[in-house]
């Protein structure tokens, strides 16, 4: 009997859940508390979006001038070169961001004169930094639309009153209207993205900027305050 009853206890260990099955169940399990973990990280991230200011322009050169286009055909030409500058602040408590951005087009009347970029950066967490683009154009075909970007002639020398008989009122001239201000605009989208476990977790924030832009030829060479004339928008 005491045979019999070792060979029933050894049947029933071989019976037994086996071995393989208890890796197999480590390793779901695993993946399972993994996967959770990325996903209350992705969601703790995700609401920590950087926030992006633009600050001004300065227009160092403006010219225009007379020229063709690819095709031979005679019209006038822009050149000129912009620096924009704006704050980058990357809110995020515990990751870094790399930061890239489309081309930076500075349009007039519809007609893209002049263009830069971002040079690729990262920042680091609960940071922030002044980021400056050049904006460049050279000799844009203008098609007839640059002639409220010729900078006006300096007024004509007032004439000098005659002498009149005493008594008579003395007129004086009003002095010439200044020239209205050139609206442009200047559009871009800022791409940002945190690589918060590896490259398992990574958010990505795609900020659209948008500006208006009144150029007057007085300010060439000064800053010219653009916050309050732009959006930014999530995308």
């Amino acid at each position: 009997m005491i045979e019999e009853e070792g060979l029933l206890d050894d049947g029933e260990r071989d019976r037994g859940v086996p071995r393989r099955c208890y890796v197999l169940a480590f390793i779901v399990g695993f993946f399972v508390l993994f996967g959770l973990f990325s996903l209350i990280l992705y969601g703790a991230a995700k609401p920590q979006k950087p926030k992006i200011t633009v600050k001004s322009i300065t227009f160092e050169t403006l010219k225009i001038q007379a020229g063709q286009d690819a095709g031979g055909v005679g019209t006038d030409m822009i050149t000129m070169n912009a620096t924009l500058r704006m704050l980058y602040r990357n809110t995020g408590t515990f990751f870094g961001v790399h930061v890239t951005s489309t081309p930076v087009d500075l349009s007039f009347s519809q007609m893209k004169i002049g263009s830069g970029s971002i040079m690729k950066f990262y920042q680091s967490r609960k940071s922030q930094r002044t980021v400056l683009v050049h904006v460049i154009g050279e000799k844009i075909p203008l098609y007839g639309s640059g002639a409220t970007l010729i900078p006006p002639a300096p007024p004509a020398p007032l004439p000098k009153p005659k002498k009149k008989k005493k008594g008579a009122p003395v007129v004086i001239p009003d002095p010439p209207a200044p020239p209205a201000p050139v609206p442009m605009k200047l559009s871009f989208v800022v791409r940002s993205r945190a690589y918060v476990l590896g490259r398992l977790v990574k958010p990505k924030f795609l900020k659209k900027i948008e500006c208006d832009i009144n150029f007057e030829h007085k300010n060439l060479n000064k800053h010219i305050p653009i916050t309050k004339n732009c959006t930014v928008t999530t995308v």
